[in-house]
């Protein structure tokens, strides 16, 4: 009789599920299935001799991906148009298991942050145990990253998700935001944790070199598509051109507006907008004609490592060029702690945060447009897989005591 094994069966989101189905005539063909209400994926596969299809082995003959991949069901998820529900993987004819993907793992505390002007949600080990402290930081899209940060939590860390923009108690738009409030964030943190790492994404990739150049009790930084160089802020308006229209520094220093490489409004992005096309967002920064030296982050102040990881193809900004800075002060200044620049040649602007997730969507909303991110679900995947395992592995290192 056929049976579907699947291992493990609940488990934190970011680890992987072994899929195996077992009874079957060789050379069957079955479709696998994996549904969570609103999205859904399938691969077809034929029974090798012994009457199994392994996903860890077997490369499906047709369906929503190609070549042996495990996680190949999660990944290329699509939309359905449904309501979310439970995870479910089914084979035709056979029977379903309903998988627990813990968004919060097991042994995880979640504690609201609401004291010193903080807006942050920490996760920590549920024990009395002291733990490395991360600070996990938003990007252009604000608010609080709960779910990296809990998932962090799960491989040892008190990870403390921090809102700076976009939620109520902190700034509405990305402007002016003192670099003051995560020197007070660091320091609630190191009383609570050990040594103390910045992650952040896109803009909160920028952040988190910038904080780290201006506070030495920081360790370790991790900055995912993001800039060794300080950009213009967010701020208010109806659509893309009004906001990249203001003009106005996204962070401040000691009271004061830090320069900023200016957004660049181009015929064609501005014809992109009119005509309702995808908008790569990667038009609006132009370094033709070089960079301003008072805009580039002074990362070699960093007093401890740094992982910078980029994409070939990110539509979003150049993360690879304005990361390319932060590299070449490093070496320039002899960086006596370890640094290294990753690139994945082939993936888009959407590699940040856990794993096996939905990496379908090249394209999202913006300001009265959409935005084109870059990439395919394939190099976005593997990118972004392999990026949270070098993250998890670079703060375990560095942070260690």
């Amino acid at each position: 009789m056929a049976e579907i094994l699947v291992n493990p069966q609940s488990a934190p989101l970011d680890s992987p599920v072994d899929v195996v189905v077992v009874g079957l005539p060789p050379d069957e063909k079955v479709t696998v299935r994996l549904n969570t209400g609103d999205r859904d994926a399938h691969a077809v596969f034929l029974a090798d001799e012994r009457g199994c299809v392994d996903l860890t082995r077997h490369a499906p003959v047709e369906g929503s991906y190609r070549g042996v991949d495990p996680m190949g069901l999660f990944w290329s998820l699509e939309h359905t148009g449904g309501k979310p529900g439970p995870v479910v993987l089914s084979v035709d004819d056979i029977g379903e298991v309903e998988l627990d993907r813990q968004r919060v793992p097991d042994g995880v505390r979640r504690t609201e942050v609401r004291e010193r002007g903080l807006v942050g949600v920490l996760f920590e080990p549920d024990d009395d145990s002291t733990y490395p402290g991360v600070i996990v930081l938003s990007g252009s899209e604000g608010g609080l990253h709960e779910l990296d940060a809990a998932l962090l939590a799960r491989h040892g860390f008190a990870a403390l998700t921090l809102a700076h923009f976009g939620v109520p108690g902190v700034s509405k738009h990305l402007v002016d935001i003192p670099l003051e409030y995560f020197g007070t964030a660091i320091e609630w943190l190191r009383e609570r944790a050990g040594e103390i790492g910045l992650v952040g994404a896109s803009r909160g990739g920028e952040l988190a070199l910038l904080v780290g150049a201006h506070y030495p009790e920081v360790r370790a930084v991790v900055s995912v598509v993001g800039s060794g160089v300080v950009t213009q802020g967010i701020g208010p308006g109806a659509n893309l051109l009004q906001k990249l229209d203001h003009e106005a520094a996204s962070w401040t220093w000691q009271g004061e507006p830090l320069p900023y490489l200016p957004y660049y409004v181009s015929d064609e992005l501005r014809s992109l907008v009119v005509n309702d096309e995808p908008v790569p967002l990667r038009l609006a920064f132009d370094t033709s004609d070089g960079i301003p030296a008072d805009c580039e982050i002074p990362v070699e102040n960093i007093v401890g490592g740094v992982l910078l990881i980029s994409s070939g193809l990110d539509e979003g900004w150049p993360c690879e060029e304005l990361s390319e800075v932060a590299e070449t002060r490093l070496a320039a200044h002899g960086h006596p702690f370890p640094y290294q620049h990753v690139v994945y040649t082939e993936a888009g602007h959407l590699i940040a945060g856990p794993p096996h997730r939905p990496a379908t969507d090249l394209f999202g909303p913006g300001p009265g447009v959409t935005f084109a991110y870059g990439g395919t679900p394939e190099a976005n995947a593997a990118a972004q897989a392999d990026a949270w395992k070098r993250t998890v592995e670079f703060f375990t290192e560095q942070l260690s005591t």
